[in-house]
């Protein structure tokens, strides 16, 4: 399980510019993701004066800066064929429009009265926003293992009924894994499952970089009745550390309208079903 390296207490006194960002870098290295607000309480600084810490750093190359705050310009391990796992803030940047694509489609196949769990990820993130957009959405009750997707959702209360899987807190993502994630997966029996992922390939099947989350995934797929797998076409094709299941545990893949048509061929012989943003069915032939 990822464990955060704690912030340092705060200053009593100001540290020069050089060391503060220093030290900021080397919380950043460490961490993966690091807030301004974090840095403004740990070195007794503005908001302002943390903003252009990290500007600066960026621009020696030492830190990107992403929403809210900066990850490390490069991977941990960079020249060992190991592949860093990117934080919520840095995928949030991302595949926008591609994201936004597989959002709509996805919010169309629900339904008022129907339960629904939400995989953790930026691209179920979209899904919450466009789920809260249908304003003829009634008695639907979600539930997830995300942080962020909870506090989106929370604008559509009392219309949904939000619940939170609990569990232990990845801040790299802002999910929640097991211990007690599992629990609460195991009591529910949703309509529909969306599940986030880092690679969907014919013979590796759904899998994604990190373990812990990876678990949960698996969870998910035994606790609804339809499964869905959500995946912009960058994932397609890929193979991770974590399998969260095999093509035939999944009924449903929506992806991006620029996927590439073999590979979306490939799958379909596995067995998935694949909606694109142009060829959405309409609800009542796909739910």
């Amino acid at each position: 399980m990822n464990v955060r390296s704690p912030l340092p207490d705060p200053l009593p006194d100001p540290l020069p510019a050089h060391l503060r960002r220093e030290r900021a870098q080397r919380l950043v290295d460490e961490r993966g993701f690091v807030r301004v607000s974090e840095l403004r309480s740990a070195f007794g600084i503005s908001g302002v004066t943390a903003r252009a810490d990290l500007d600066a750093l960026e621009r020696q190359g030492a830190v990107r800066r992403v929403h809210g705050g900066a990850v490390p310009a490069h991977s941990p391990g960079d020249g060992l064929g190991v592949e860093r796992e990117h934080s919520f803030e840095e995928a949030l940047e991302a595949s926008v429009v591609p994201k936004q694509q597989i959002a709509e489609v996805a919010a169309k196949l629900v339904q008022s009265g129907q339960s629904v769990i939400l995989d953790v990820g930026t691209t179920t993130h979209a899904i919450a926003r466009a789920l809260c957009a249908r304003s003829d959405l009634h008695d639907v009750v979600i539930i997830t293992s995300g942080l962020s997707i909870a506090l989106e959702l929370e604008k559509a209360i009392p219309r949904f009924t939000v619940i939170v899987t609990g569990g232990s807190l990845r801040p790299l993502q802002h999910s929640l894994v097991d211990p007690l994630a599992g629990l609460v997966l195991s009591q529910v029996h949703a309509d529909l499952a969306f599940i986030g992922c880092n690679g969907v390939d014919l013979a590796g099947g759904v899998t994604n970089i990190n373990l812990p989350e990876a678990g949960v995934k698996a969870l998910m797929l035994t606790a609804a009745e339809r499964v869905i797998v959500v995946a912009d076409r960058s994932k397609l094709g890929q193979v991770h550390l974590g399998r969260v299941g095999p093509l035939s545990a999944f009924h449903t893949l929506i992806t991006d309208a620029t996927a590439d048509g073999e590979a979306l061929d490939k799958l379909r012989e596995g067995g998935l079903t694949v909606l694109l943003p142009e060829t959405t069915p309409n609800t009542q032939a796909v739910v």
